[in-house]
Order: structure tokens, then C-alpha cells, then sequence
């Protein structure tokens, strides 16, 4: 295993901080590698929002499901698909151009995360720690507010970063789903409700889980998870940011 596999292997979430900047240098960096990731069309239909003000940091982490240590993090980024940007620059070139679609959102969203997990990449190749922060899309109204986001600008991830405590770096790391059951081989294929039970029981036995109750386990996950307030929060605030890339037909 090559150095930057085992980087990629060892990876995982870090939400507490053993202190210490992340120096001007490192951020220097981590942003270079952001902007050094794969783009459609070398657009980069993403906006990169440095939050340096802690008054900012605390109000972020308040909306995102009142979580403090996004407060406490020495580095904030949030990685927005802007779909505005080009928008703007035709015009500035004298063009009409259509408003931007939900596919120019999808393919800027894919732009604003490639270029997420490059940074998080090399901040792990720096002895730097990352969470990415998905509850960046709730609270639409108070977000745009926050960050001051014109239309057709959305969160697309919010990414915390600092130096992990010993324990987080002892913390062992989740375990995944058998490659077989997540990849497909030049087709979509659905799954067998035995196949379902079989992957999160194998998924279990690995975290080191034998005694898996598969019917208890994923009731209470869909209480916590999809089901939860902050899960229907999200696709509320997904659909008002959604109505600016309708009529782009017209």
C-alpha cells in the first residue's frame, strides 16, 4: 500500500482538536489542493468561503444542529455551487444567457465536493483532521442570511478542519459496506432483502459487532437519521434553493 492509499485508509472524522493553528502555510496549501481537483469544462463552478470570524463560526455551528465543536475549529471552509459566477461573466460579455438548471446546480455541486475532498485529502497529508459538515443545507433562509448568498448560490459541504487529540487519533475508524454489495457491474442492481440483511451484518461483524440485530438496527436508524426533524429540515431548504433553477426554459 502506497503512501497516499494508506493516508486514504486511515482517514476518518475528526470533531475535537488538540489546539494549535492551522497555519497560513497549511491553508495555503489545503486551498491549492481544492482548486488543483478535477472541474467541468475547468470552470470551477464553485465559491470557497474562508470563515475566520469567530462570531461567524458560532453562528454556523448553531445551525448546523447546535454541534460546538465547529466553533472550536481552527479552519472552516464552506464549499458553495455557484452557479452565478459564469452566469455574471456572460453577460459581462455582452450575452443573454438563460438562467442556470438543475443541472447546472448537480454539476456544480459535483465541482464544490471534488474540490472538498482534495482538501481534505491533503489537510490528512498534513497531520491535519476534517469533518465534513452536511447540515450546511438546513436552515436555508438564516444560512443565505449568515453567508450573504445571492441566488443561485448553494452549500454544497462545509468542511472543519484541525490537528485530531490522541484520542481521535486512537479512535478506530467505521467500517464500510462489502464492495460487493455497493458495486455494480455496468448496471444498476437491486438488492434482496437477504442481501440487504447480509452487508450490514457483515458490515457489523467488522466494526466488531457479531451480535447484529438487523430489523432493531435499521428501525432506529430511520427514526434517527432519515426520519428525523433535521433530515425533513434538509429537503425543506433543499427545495427553496431549488426555485431559483426553475424556469431556466424560458
Amino acid at each position: 500500500m502506497n503512501e497516499i492509499l494508506r493516508q486514504l485508509a486511515a482517514r476518518k472524522s475528526v470533531r475535537a482538536y488538540a489546539g494549535g493553528p492551522v497555519t497560513p502555510e497549511e491553508k495555503q496549501a489545503i486551498l491549492q489542493a481544492a482548486f488543483d481537483a478535477p472541474t467541468a469544462g475547468c470552470q470551477q463552478l464553485y465559491t470557497i468561503i474562508d470563515v475566520t470570524d469567530q462570531a461567524l463560526k458560532e453562528r454556523l455551528a448553531d445551525l448546523c444542529d447546535h454541534q460546538p465543536f465547529i466553533a472550536a475549529a481552527p479552519l472552516v471552509l464552506v464549499f458553495l455551487a455557484d452557479c452565478r459566477r459564469w452566469e455574471q461573466c456572460y453577460r459581462a460579455a455582452g450575452l443573454s444567457p438563460r438562467a442556470p438548471g438543475p443541472g447546472d446546480l448537480l454539476l456544480a455541486a459535483a465541482d464544490a465536493c471534488i474540490a472538498a475532498q482534495n482538501a481534505v485529502t491533503a489537510a490528512e497529508s498534513l497531520g491535519i483532521g476534517s469533518c465534513y459538515i452536511g447540515d450546511v443545507i438546513e436552515q436555508c433562509e438564516k444560512m443565505r442570511e449568515a453567508l450573504a448568498l445571492p441566488p443561485a448560490v448553494v452549500p454544497a459541504a462545509m468542511v472543519v478542519f484541525g490537528r485530531p487529540t490522541g484520542q481521535q487519533k486512537a479512535r478506530r475508524k467505521p467500517a464500510r459496506l462489502p464492495m460487493e454489495y455497493v458495486v455494480c457491474e455496468n448496471a444498476y442492481a437491486e438488492r434482496t432483502p437477504e442481501e440487504h440483511r447480509a452487508a450490514l451484518a457483515a458490515r457489523a461483524a467488522a466494526d466488531g459487532k457479531p451480535a447484529f440485530d438487523f430489523d432493531a438496527w435499521v428501525r432506529a436508524f430511520a427514526a434517527r437519521k432519515y426520519e428525523s426533524d433535521f433530515s425533513r429540515e434538509m429537503s425543506r431548504s433543499a427545495s427553496v434553493y431549488l426555485r431559483d433553477f426553475e424556469g431556466w426554459d424560458r
